[in-house]
């Protein structure tokens, strides 16, 4: 608790900050008034929740039927059909509002001060997953290409954010070499689930076999729509050698979302 000087110190400084660097909220507009490196106003964060209600117990999909609020563990009709490569997927939150505004600001903005706030939220999704055993945390890698454009590859920032702030568990690690990308691929947007599949195939390698043999992987990435980047990551990581893959990922497209996203047509996801 901050004493009576401190609280009026704090707000004469803070008073300063907003007249000397004036700034608006990238999400509401309304002017920053707090010392803070991250561009988003405190009601803002607060409006990002948690994934609630049931959800696909394999891809983390939100569920509309009845018999999922009473099944012990609720598959979505898409895993049922086909189980996907990965053993299950999390997300903190939906690829909505303030946390999607937050993620294109981290993303696409290059406003890197986001990433700690959103490693936060991915290390909440990653305790979901209430995980004891020894992990090897990899991030979905970029092309080359679109790394040097973009300026850094947001997965493994926010790989490198989650393992610092996990720094204590000596039985997670981290490894950004393994994984690669072997070539470049068409934006997913717009495009089937067996389109992306086909587009995705051969896109991914392991570089090197004896990192991730028996190993349990940690994939790391910034949003899950379809889930087509995080399987074909997942099968060739499971064809090297890997023991099974885990993913973790910020926030999720949804399906009611991804018809949205689609008529906007965004930026591809995962």
């Amino acid at each position: 608790m901050l004493r009576a000087g401190e609280r009026t110190l704090q707000t004469v400084a803070e008073s300063i900050f907003s007249v000397l660097f004036p700034s608006l909220c990238r999400t509401c507009r309304a002017p920053l008034t707090n010392i803070s490196r991250l561009p988003v106003c405190q009601p803002c964060l607060d409006q990002i929740l948690p994934l609630e209600g049931p959800l696909c117990s394999i891809c983390g999909e939100k569920l509309f039927t009845p018999e999922a609020d009473t099944e012990l563990l609720p598959t979505c009709g898409i895993c049922r059909r086909a189980e996907p490569r990965f053993r299950r997927a999390v997300a903190h939150g939906s690829y909505a509002g303030t946390l999607r505004d937050l993620l294109h600001v981290f993303k696409y903005q290059q406003v890197r001060s986001a990433g700690p706030e959103l490693a936060r939220m991915l290390g909440q999704a990653v305790d979901k997953l209430a995980l004891e055993k020894p992990l090897l945390v990899i991030p979905v890698p970029l092309w080359p290409g679109k790394r040097r454009l973009r300026g850094f590859n947001q997965s493994e920032e926010l790989a490198c954010a989650f393992v610092r702030s996990r720094r204590a568990a000596t039985s997670i690690q981290l490894d950004t070499t393994s994984l690669v990308r072997t070539r470049e691929t068409a934006s997913q947007t717009g495009l089937t689930r067996l389109q992306r599949r086909a587009n995705l195939r051969g896109a991914f390698a392991v570089a090197r076999p004896d990192r991730i043999r028996d190993r349990s992987i940690l994939l790391i990435d910034d949003v899950l729509t379809t889930g087509s980047t995080a399987g074909e990551c997942a099968r060739v990581l499971l064809r090297a050698g890997a023991n099974e893959v885990f993913v973790a990922t910020v926030a999720r497209a949804t399906r009611d979302m991804e018809r949205v996203f689609s008529r906007e047509g965004p930026k591809g996801h995962a």
